[in-house]
């Protein structure tokens, strides 16, 4: 058995054990992203992104039910090969949909990455401002992501790789208590040309750890288009 197959064999058992523990789940969703990315220079960049998120399965019942649209922007700046920062803006329209305050939301972000051999290792810090209509949440994120092409040494065109994000978030705000959160994601992506990429994977969140935990699991696609 080669590499590129013992590689597939991983993730499927992966996505067969993260499906299997979440078929429980009350409340399931759906989040597509469209994003455009651009290089101003070979160390400034920017993002911007469209997404929407719906129900697919709420309360023992089948649906699909759009719960949010929402834009967002970053400006990125490294700082040398495997350390970046980044500014972010987001505007959350839920209202449109259900009773349900918007949000704007500021973000302050480092990235630091490095490399294992073939393993791609991934370190991001954010801070968060979260404006609503009455109250202003603080958030505070910390994500490891590991992410391996199944073809080769290196991702090229045409070529699939695996990616698992794990994030843990605590949440702060003057009128609510403290919230800890933790989320897992694998994702299986492909790189369909040197400017476009698409990616698709679950997601488990865990909100409210250290109050009354809720559970939702996500089935997130994504689109990637470099200009």
């Amino acid at each position: 058995m080669n590499i590129s197959c013992t590689r597939l064999l991983v993730v499927l058992l992966l996505f067969t054990t993260f499906g299997s523990q979440a078929q429980d789940k009350t409340t399931v969703l759906h989040e597509h992203e469209f994003a455009l990315s651009h290089e101003f220079t070979k160390n400034y960049s920017t993002n911007f992104a469209v997404s929407s998120r719906a129900f697919t399965y709420n309360n023992d019942e089948l649906i699909y039910q759009m719960r949010q649209v929402q834009l967002s922007h970053f400006s990125t700046l490294k700082l040398d090969l495997k350390q970046s920062v980044a500014l972010g803006l987001m505007y959350r329209n839920r209202n449109l949909f259900e009773d349900s305050s918007n949000e704007i939301r500021l973000t302050q972000q480092f990235n630091r990455r490095s490399i294992l051999k073939t393993l791609r290792f991934g370190h991001r810090f954010r801070s968060e401002q979260r404006f609503y209509d009455d109250f202003t949440a603080f958030r505070f994120r910390y994500r490891l992501a590991l992410d391996i092409p199944l073809q080769g040494l290196k991702l090229d065109v045409g070529e699939t790789y695996f990616v698992v994000y794990n994030e843990a978030l605590l949440t702060s705000s003057s009128s609510r208590k403290p919230e800890i959160g933790y989320r897992l994601s694998p994702s299986i992506g492909i790189q369909l040309s040197e400017k476009l990429r698409l990616e698709f994977g679950l997601e488990l969140r865990l909100e409210e750890l250290n109050i009354e935990t809720s559970e939702s699991l996500f089935f997130n696609t994504s689109v990637e288009l470099r200009i």
